[in-house]
């Protein structure tokens, strides 16, 4: 179980293809093709889901029982809805004449809501004379935790009943190990017939020439002793409760327009994406990592996500500081890697999870989650002066500094290292989590415990913004220690970690403090959080733009160089957006805006060539080629919120905004646009309690209007 957790992150290419459809509301995702359909066969991933368990595995539509012909399908630009269009194919009939192909348009409408699959079909003849038309429609649950979708293999599994149907309804389900019952219930509003031979609904239309008809169903999603939110059986009634939700998330962000159209679409699009992922949580809102594979709460990604965002959407950082504290461990359990004030790396349903078969209920196998957690709340703190929110994480806060003294350094060498502890956890647990990301220059995998260099710098911005805090809460002598531990790691993490041939930080240090002497972006993360010295910081960043790791859609992982290099490998050699957006980010906060706006602009450049202009987890780490795009990641997640979010730190990147929210004012640092971008404009950007439009122009900078 180990080996095949371990390689999760080394998906199986057949899983998906590039002609699927991709919906997600919350906890409920679905991958369709292009048609509509869910007809996953052995080994695919084809489904509707929700809470980690594939409900629908099987979904069809049939006229005269035959497949419609696709004509084209794409996700509304509010990304709630899949639309579809299809036509027949040439129908025999049981009269023995004939319909020809074209004459049915079939128009299919979906969305999720509120564990809730809805869909509306209509159907429109073109044809001289009136048609009889037999509509069908196919559902099959083999209710698959994801992790079996994903390749895990289990000794046993629970029971999937027979269908049963009653009037207008089928309901699907499967009596789980965990004695939990999952179902999906098909809810039509008309009675249908149904054939056991082959499970199917059927509905009989007459279509005189001209002539429309529609049918809607809904798919109810429900695990046994889990409270539902009420929601509407029927499609028009949930249909016209998706936008005032869409339109209320929306107004956490500022409007951004700029005067490069395509430019505007990439952030709008993003802006979209990132809505989309937000779930609803009794804390706020929470950015789910990524569909499919990481459609919960990831620790580390969600609080990446809100510092991408955070000088636009502060709101946003405060919900997810609160949902983290509120899962902070409190004790200690080696099965799930916790220990005392540690974050949470991820959360997960499904019976695998409940069986302790994966050990991802709530697992804590992160290193960089809980410094990272004391870096957002300092800068949430800067950006918005909300004390009452800091005084109220305080404890957590605390916590997590204590973990980071007391459980983090493994050896007391002044350095944060890992090594895992539960049984099926994770071998590495930076964000470079695939069991081979760390190694030396021959190599060979790095033997733990592991010292990451960029978590290095995680701690050593955390203490710097928790001493801002502690000031704040009125322990000075606190500040003070925080303030000269970062001093020191500061000195001493340069002294180990750079290596002056390489002129670069090592990725790495083993637990025998040898150095994983790779060039990696890792290193330019560094950047970020301002443990680099100033004048090795240029230094670094030549580094970081040379061809071996500067691919031209963004940083590669690891250098061409490095013996592990393989541009279509998960994390040693590919492109990650929101690695790429976090060294833009850090290379303009050293004043290296040209630097900056290069990788800003590889991404920007990547979106034009990439399917909605939505950046994804990740793409192929190939040298850029002429009038190419990047080579996809085949089972990438798109969206993913860090992915989409780095469209937000870009701009951040570019314009330099400071914040004084106790004056309700604000400035900008920018040395120009790159020569697209004559303008940025803002419009309802929030800082203390005034509302603000900016218009930022190349040649002349940022005109602040108060509103």
């Amino acid at each position: 179980m180990e080996d095949q957790i371990a390689s999760l992150n080394t998906i199986d290419i057949s899983l998906l293809d590039d002609r699927t459809q991709v919906l997600n509301y919350g906890d409920t995702f679905a991958i369709l093709n292009r048609s509509g359909d869910a007809t996953s066969s052995r080994g695919q991933a084809f489904g509707i889901y929700h809470r980690d368990t594939r409900y629908i595995s099987g979904l069809s539509l049939w006229i005269n029982g035959v497949r419609p012909r696709l004509l084209g399908s794409s996700i509304k630009e509010e990304n709630e809805i899949l639309s579809i269009d299809l036509t027949n194919p040439t129908l025999a009939l049981d009269n023995g004449l004939t319909i020809e192909q074209g004459q049915i348009h079939v128009r299919r409408s979906q969305f999720l809501r509120s564990g809730h699959f809805y869909e509306k079909i209509q159907l429109q003849s073109f044809a001289g004379e009136a048609l009889p038309i037999k509509l069908a429609l196919r559902f099959s649950g083999d209710f698959l935790d994801i992790f079996e979708v994903r390749g895990i293999k289990r000794e046993k599994r629970g029971l999937t009943g027979t269908p049963v149907v009653n009037g207008r309804t089928i309901i699907l389900y499967y009596d789980g190990l965990d004695g939990i019952r999952r179902t999906a219930r098909v809810n039509f509003p008309r009675v249908f017939e149904y054939d056991d031979n082959i499970p199917a609904a059927h509905f009989n239309f007459e279509l005189s020439p001209g002539q429309a008809a529609e049918l809607d169903y809904s798919i109810h999603f429900h695990e046994e002793h889990q409270k539902n939110d009420a929601a509407p059986e029927r499609y028009k009634e949930a249909r016209s409760l998706l936008e005032p939700g869409l339109r209320k998330t929306s107004a956490m962000f500022p409007r951004i327009e700029t005067s490069n159209e395509q430019f505007t679409h990439w952030l709008n699009r993003s802006k979209i994406d990132l809505i989309s992922l937000l779930a609803d949580t009794p804390q706020g809102k929470y950015p789910y990592a990524g569909v499919p594979w990481y459609n919960t709460a990831f620790g580390r990604d969600g609080l990446i996500t809100a510092l991408q965002t955070l000088w636009a959407a502060p709101d946003l950082a405060r919900d997810v500081l609160f949902f983290l504290a509120s899962r902070q461990a409190s004790g200690w359990d080696s099965a799930a890697d916790a220990e005392p004030g540690k974050i949470m790396h991820e959360t997960r349903n499904g019976e695998m999870v409940a069986l302790n078969e994966v050990p991802f209920r709530q697992y804590y196998g992160s290193i960089d989650s809980t410094p990272l957690f004391v870096v957002l709340a300092g800068k949430y703190y800067e950006r918005t002066a909300d004390k009452v929110t800091i005084e109220t994480l305080w404890p957590n806060i605390r916590a997590a500094l204590e973990w980071i003294d007391h459980f983090g350094d493994l050896d007391g060498d002044g350095f944060l290292e890992y090594q895992h502890k539960a049984e099926n956890g994770l071998t590495n647990q930076a964000w470079k989590d695939s069991f081979d990301s760390v190694f030396y220059d021959t190599g060979e995998l790095a033997a733990p415990p592991i010292a990451m260099c960029e978590v290095q710098g995680y701690v050593y911005a955390a203490r710097i913004k928790a001493a801002i805090l502690a000031r704040v809460m009125r322990e000075p002598e606190l500040a003070t220690r925080l303030e000269e531990s970062a001093r020191k790691l500061k000195a001493e993490f340069h002294k180990r970690f750079w290596d002056e041939a390489l002129q670069c930080y090592v990725l790495a240090l083993d637990g025998d403090k040898k150095p994983c002497r790779i060039k990696s972006s890792n290193a330019g993360q560094l950047l970020y959080t301002g443990i680099v010295p100033n004048e090795f910081a240029a230094p670094l960043a030549n580094t970081l733009l040379k061809p071996d790791m500067f691919s031209g859609w963004g940083l590669r992982t690891v250098s061409t160089e490095s013996p592990r290099y393989n541009p279509m490998s998960y994390h040693n050699g590919s492109v990650w957006p929101h690695d790429v957006s976090l060294v833009a980010m850090g290379m303009a906060n050293y004043g290296l805006y040209r630097e900056a706006q290069q990788l800003a602009t590889s991404l920007f450049d990547a979106s034009l060539f990439l399917p909605l202009q939505r950046l994804p987890e990740l793409y192929c780490g190939f040298e850029r080629r002429k009038g190419e795009g990047p080579t996809p990641y085949p089972v990438a997640c798109s969206p993913q919120a860090w992915s989409v979010a780095a469209a937000f730190q870009v701009i951040e990147a570019l314009l330099l905004p400071g914040f004084s929210p106790s004056t309700d004012s604000l400035t900008f640092h920018a040395d120009g646009l790159p020569d697209y971008l004559d303008d940025i404009r803002i419009n309802g950007l929030r800082v203390g309690r005034s509302t603000f439009q900016i218009i930022f122009r190349r040649e002349s900078g940022a005109e602040i209007i108060k509103m």
